[in-house]
């Protein structure tokens, strides 16, 4: 039987959700935070849920930038969420990728997303319920991942999220909720979980 003292997470995807997509992000000076991205992780915090990101960064395997590159990049997400009082639990990420050019970074692994080995690390060490939990993406692979372990999943129109919409019915990948950015998307979780309590 599962604990019920387990944290709850919302999963959120980098680019494109909380951060303006720009392509391969190459610049860490290009890494801005979309509208309401603040306010809704802070929401998040003040709520008690553990605020994750989940992030494909394929960009190393294919030789567009260093993997050190991700670190400055997220060490800037954190600083422009602490402006705002914000703060995320965890930054995951995946580096890989089956037809990278770096060979060190060309795998098939279980990180990749919508593959479940970035949530499954994040709950081994965040002590978290993943059946009670949410992943926000632009991404059907993001919607894909939260069906994978269990999650529910929520598309954002942000990023590539109008265009994956268009798509998204033929192919059962089905989100449970479309939302018009991250801060819509957690108004909608805080009210999911409110019905279930």
């Amino acid at each position: 039987m599962k604990s019920t003292n387990k944290n709850i997470a919302v999963f959120i995807d980098r680019d494109g959700t909380a951060t303006e997509e720009v392509g391969y992000l190459n610049n860490i000076e290009r890494l801005n935070l979309i509208k309401g991205t603040s306010h809704a992780i802070k929401l998040l915090n003040k709520k008690g849920l553990k605020a994750i990101v989940v992030t494909n960064q394929a960009g190393v395997a294919r030789g567009y930038f260093p993997e050190e590159l991700i670190h400055k990049a997220n060490e800037r997400l954190k600083k422009l969420l602490s402006k705002s009082g914000a703060y995320l639990d965890g930054i995951y990420y995946c580096p890989h990728h089956p037809d990278g050019k770096n060979e060190k970074y060309r795998k098939i692994c279980n990180c990749r997303k919508p593959n479940p080995g970035m949530i499954e690390m994040a709950s081994d060490e965040l002590d978290i319920d993943i059946s009670r939990s949410y992943v926000v993406g632009d991404k059907l692979s993001d919607v894909s991942l939260a069906h994978n372990v269990g999650a529910k999943g929520i598309l954002v129109l942000t990023g590539y999220g109008k265009g994956e919409l268009e798509y998204y019915k033929n192919n059962g990948k089905e989100p449970d909720y479309v939302a018009d950015d991250l801060y819509d998307a957690v108004k909608w979780i805080l009210k999911d979980i409110r019905t279930k309590t």
